[in-house]
């Protein structure tokens, strides 16, 4: 808890929270923010953004501005899913393979050099691929059983130091079983590096499904930001100057990447002290050279 409040007393965190904020709000109010059916054509085609339609409109005359809040729904939620799914893969291969040591960690260990040695984006291209048009679902399923190898790794080296500490050993000397010392002894003091994989990921599965789409590996029935980038695509929306098509859904992705990436700059440097003290020392190195230069 205590973590979690100086998280949010940093201002980095500050600002990515409200970006986040913002965007998961937007997403959750959609039908009070625009009057449009995002799949109904509601103007002409191509139509440049005004009072009408904000963010302009698609060749086949859908409304951009109706497709981004609704398309923030699928994209977020798939970001979200894929990425806690991610984290709690991990989170157990780590922790089990840094505590129990022996048979098991050789065998998760085996496990996720397997998945790390195996190039990511080729790998979901070609599952995707095999399944076909690729539902919101089945691409976030694939994205967590394909992405968490990084993930338990960081989280096995730090438990195999946290697992020799006092707590850990008084806690096996009073007969806790083994899940239990895992479950409420090594996990509460991983919640920094489990904070951080599962912002990571979120970034990263957000990411990776607007790139699956934009490569027509996704369901172009459903509203996303990814399918927005594959419809313009398919528009050349750039070569007839529809350049409102292609900037809405690349400016939202890189706010929530921002905002995300802020909140994790944030973590990181609530729980290393050495980032803290850098960051104070540069404050005061930075007011000692501005007395200096005082006449």
């Amino acid at each position: 808890m205590r973590m979690i409040l100086a998280a949010l007393s940093n201002r980095k965190a500050a600002i990515g929270l409200f970006i986040v904020a913002a965007l998961v709000v937007m997403a959750l109010i959609a039908p009070l923010l625009t009057d449009y059916n995002p799949s109904r054509r509601v103007g002409r085609p191509h139509e440049e953004p005004s009072a009408t339609h904000v963010l302009g409109t698609t060749r086949n005359g859908y409304d951009v501005f109706a497709q981004l809040v609704y398309g923030a729904r699928t994209s977020l939620a798939v970001g979200f899913g894929a990425g806690l799914l991610i984290t709690v893969i991990g989170t157990a291969v780590g922790i089990a393979a840094g505590y129990l040591g022996g048979k098991v960690d050789e065998a998760l260990n085996f496990a996720t050099n397997v998945v790390l040695v195996i190039p990511n984006l080729p790998l979901l291209l070609v599952l995707a691929a095999f399944i076909g048009q690729a539902s919101p679902l089945v691409i976030a399923l694939i994205i967590g059983a394909t992405s968490w190898a990084w993930g338990a790794r960081v989280t096995r080296a730090q438990t195999f130091a946290l697992r020799e500490k006092e707590f850990v050993r008084s806690a096996e000397m009073i007969g806790e079983p083994r899940w239990r010392i895992m479950l409420f002894e090594l996990l509460p003091n991983l919640v920094s590096i489990v904070g951080i994989n599962f912002i990571g990921s979120v970034i990263y599965s957000v990411i990776t499904e607007a790139t699956l789409e934009f490569l027509g590996l996704g369901d172009p029935q459903t509203i996303s930001w990814g399918i927005m980038l594959f419809n313009a695509q398919n528009a050349s929306a750039m070569a007839v100057g529809a350049w409102w098509e292609l900037l809405a859904p690349c400016a939202v992705l890189a706010l929530l990447g921002a905002g995300l990436s802020l909140l994790n700059f944030a973590i990181d440097e609530v729980a290393n002290p050495q980032l803290r003290i850098g960051r104070s020392m540069a404050r005061w190195k930075r007011l000692a050279r501005l007395r200096e230069a005082r006449p």
